[in-house]
């Protein structure tokens, strides 16, 4: 049984950092995009950052751009999002997801949800301000 398990999660003043990370089991992901994605209260979830799985390439929403920095730990088949600056729209809970199948494009990235095949129950983001 696939699993994707995100950790990391809580409450952090405005401007502070927070790390998550997303552990798989159940197959490795070495060789598939990876993303995170997020559900503020209210409102649909919605793309934060993708990895390709060549590790280099990414693609991150702009309201993130120069503070989230996606990675990943193939050898530990996890992949993180450092936060950095988080501010009061940070506030969501962040999930970790997997594209199914591999691309054999080692660049390939993708911010569309529906590409995604696994998700994990998410995390909680709570940044007061």
């Amino acid at each position: 049984q696939v699993q994707l398990v995100e950790s990391g999660g809580g409450l952090v003043q405005a401007g502070g950092s927070l790390r998550l990370s997303c552990a798989a089991s159940g197959r490795t992901f070495s060789r598939n995009v990876m993303g995170w994605f997020r559900r503020a209260p209210g409102k649909e979830r919605e793309f934060v950052a993708a990895l390709a799985w060549n590790g280099v390439s990414t693609r991150y929403t702009d309201s993130v751009k120069g503070r989230f920095t996606i990675s990943r730990d193939n050898a530990k088949n996890t992949v993180y999002l450092q936060m950095n600056g988080l501010k009061s729209e940070d506030t969501a809970v962040y999930y970790c997801a997997a594209v199914g199948d591999s691309r054999p494009n080692s660049y390939y990235v993708t911010a569309d949800k529906t590409q995604y095949n696994y998700w994990g129950q998410g995390t909680q983001v709570t940044v007061s301000s």
